[in-house]
């Protein structure tokens, strides 16, 4: 599994022109999912993306996570992180999940976040969407589980 976490002062998901999730101060994750992840994995990542420090405490230090700041986390599938463009000019996707295994496992992440005390919104599996952020900081990070469990 791999996340791209970005802190946003806002963010949102708009699919035909209908805004179909959107968050304040928190997180936007893009979520790339392949075969082998399964819930421990998904488990570590989200747990690694609601604790990360990102936030700044009293004395401007990035010490608060997104559950100490009750931020809330905007979540995006995005099978493109899994695209491999190491040989020639069109990336391969053949690590990624297939679309009905990765609507599963996306379904399945989304909901171990609901289980959190956070705002949770997502993207649309297999939409075409035009993402919209502000990121802040910047602050911008990569999760994978396979460099990382």
């Amino acid at each position: 599994m791999r996340a791209v976490i970005q802190k946003v002062a806002h963010a949102k998901v708009i699919v035909e022109g209908e805004t179909i999730g959107q968050i304040q101060k928190g997180i936007m994750v893009l979520i790339g999912l392949k075969t082998t992840d399964d819930e421990k994995v998904m488990v570590y990542i989200l747990n690694k993306i609601i604790n990360m420090r990102l936030f700044e405490d009293e004395n401007e230090k990035m010490n608060l996570s997104l559950l100490d700041v009750l931020g809330e986390l905007l979540i995006v599938p995005n099978f493109t992180l899994y695209g491999d463009a190491r040989k020639g000019n069109r990336p391969s996707y053949s690590n990624a999940s297939t679309p009905d295994q990765a609507s599963f496992q996306f379904e399945k992440f989304v909901k171990l976040a609901k289980k959190t005390k956070l705002v949770i919104q997502t993207g649309k599996f297999q939409a075409h969407m035009k993402v919209e952020i502000l990121n802040d900081g910047p602050i911008t990070l990569l999760l994978d589980s396979d460099k990382n469990i």
